[in-house]
């Protein structure tokens, strides 16, 4: 057996797709082949890495070099045709592909329609559709007052100190960094961002993203907590990190200790279907819990993954079990290259409705679009929808102004309530010129 991929990865970034699979990999299926029934994700586990020990798995470390990154290492694991590698092939040239063993292992081999599938193994329809939509939908970019720094709301602000993860999600609202690399941001970058909010005494909420931000060492990242901590305004500090769901052995003791110190600190994190509630993952929420470290989901509603009453039921109620709050579910962002995982808004609205009074309050996300444009988020609640069609919904934000909203084609939309005076609510087209050609995803000032 291979010894291990080096720890270089983990500073450099995401692994290069030409490194040969390690030794440990099973017998490559055949087309003709059938797996016989598997018992759960610890038989597929068995099965795939029959030769990698407890030790070895356990550890975040391991885990995260040997994350699964060509098309040609793929094909170990799941049964793919010649034509469906070379369209995957085709499609890592512009949306690479990076999977843990731990997350590969939850995936049923057998169904090309499995939840856990489709949220990291690339689909053809990636490139295909990748007409439609916007590489930066929220305008993170222009919203940006230092490098990584985004400042959008009054009182928080975002930091993203790398592009790196664990897991590449297919449906990422920041895809677009994929091409570019693993980074990291420097010493300076970093301190460019403490610098604007020492100067900046209405931040009292920072949270920090990536990439994931979990990628950090742990002792890496202390730094940058300890500076907000230093920080006499900034009241509160929120991680966001997929790690409990793709690679929950990242969430070990030393992580928790560090952070038990730095209070208040939450992490919200990103469960999109029950059978990602794995005891692992159960595990790992139960020590940011024990450290004091509070945690909340933020779903994302996705096509053939999450999008029926009773399969959002059950995921929710699995948070709640494993004591994490079901906070948000959120319309799938307009991102490039993520068109054939977006549901219509009026999806959500229906699930929501099927889930309250039939599971505990808590266990009831609140639906949410983050509007384009840097508008924000907005809750789709009725005194936030002005109008509606069957292309577009026109939505308030929290400071007034209206966005909008384009609704994935091929929905059948209620029709707009009637008003008082029997007439109902439509705003005619507009155009506002901002000179960077996208008039169509204007604003309308009040």
């Amino acid at each position: 057996m291979n010894s291990p991929r080096s720890d270089s990865s983990l500073s450099c970034g995401l692994a290069s797709s030409a490194d040969q699979p390690p030794s440990f990999f099973s017998r490559p299926f055949t087309e003709a082949e059938e797996e016989p029934p598997s018992t759960g994700a610890t038989a597929r586990r068995k099965k795939l890495f029959p030769l990698v020990s407890d030790l070895d798995w356990n550890n975040w470390k391991w885990q995260f070099r040997n994350r699964i990154t060509s098309i040609e290492e793929l094909s170990h694991y799941l049964p793919l045709s010649a034509k469906d590698q070379s369209r995957l092939k085709l499609v890592t040239t512009k949306y690479p592909l990076a999977v843990t063993p731990y997350y590969l292992s939850l995936i049923d081999p057998l169904d090309p329609e499995d939840p856990i599938r489709k949220q990291s193994i690339p689909s053809f329809q990636e490139v295909a559709l990748a007409g439609m939509g916007f590489e930066d939908p929220l305008d993170e970019a222009r919203e940006s007052v230092v490098p990584g720094l985004v400042h959008r709301y009054p009182d928080r602000v975002l930091m993203v100190l790398t592009d790196i993860c664990a897991m590449l999600c297919r449906h990422c609202t920041r895809k677009r960094e994929w091409r570019h690399g693993g980074w990291v941001r420097d010493e300076a970058q970093v301190e460019a961002m403490l610098g604007y909010i020492r100067a900046h005494k209405e931040v009292r909420d920072v949270v920090i993203s990536g990439g994931d931000p979990l990628t950090l060492s742990t002792r890496r990242l202390e730094q940058v907590i300890s500076a907000l901590r230093a920080i006499a305004h900034v009241e509160i500090i929120r991680l966001g990190t997929r790690f409990p769901v793709v690679l929950p052995q990242r969430v070990d003791q030393e992580l928790c200790d560090m952070l038990s110190r730095y209070g208040p600190i939450w992490v919200n994190t990103h469960f999109n279907h029950a059978r990602e509630v794995t005891p692992e993952a159960m595990q790992s929420c139960d020590r940011l819990l024990r450290a004091g470290v509070p945690v909340n989901n933020q779903s994302v509603l996705l096509k053939g993954i999450n999008d029926s009453v009773a399969v959002m039921k059950a995921l929710c109620q699995a948070l709640l079990r494993a004591k994490v709050r079901p906070y948000y579910l959120y319309q799938c962002d307009e991102v490039q290259g993520t068109e054939h995982l977006r549901t219509s808004v009026e999806t959500g609205i229906k699930i929501l409705e099927g889930l309250r009074g039939h599971t505990s309050g808590l266990g009831v996300p609140t639906f949410v679009v983050d509007l384009p444009h840097g508008g924000g988020k907005v809750s789709l609640q009725p005194e936030y929808v002005v109008s509606q069609t069957e292309e577009e919904l026109v939505l308030r934000n929290y400071q007034g102004y209206l966005y909008r909203y384009r609704n994935p084609r091929g929905v059948t939309l209620p029709k707009p309530k009637a008003k008082p005076n029997g007439t109902t609510a439509r705003v005619e087209p507009f155009r506002l010129s901002r000179g960077d050609g996208n008039e169509d995803r204007a604003i309308i000032r009040p």
